[in-house]
């Protein structure tokens, strides 16, 4: 219970400072998965892609 209670009186208590940890967990959220999807886009489209290819064409 001790965790618990640290996590309500420091995040959940006052509604001022859960807004903030719910805007600052969704811009590290949206941040991590641009960059996850970016990479595995990239590593599924290795070769195929312009930044890949313009080298043969330049």
């Amino acid at each position: 219970m001790g965790f618990s209670n640290t996590i309500y009186n420091s995040i959940f208590k006052r509604t001022s400072t859960m807004a903030l940890a719910i805007v600052a967990s969704a811009f590290f959220f949206e941040r991590t998965f641009d960059l996850a999807t970016e990479t595995f886009f990239d590593k599924y489209n290795e070769g195929k892609l312009w930044k890949h290819i313009k080298d043969k064409y330049e």
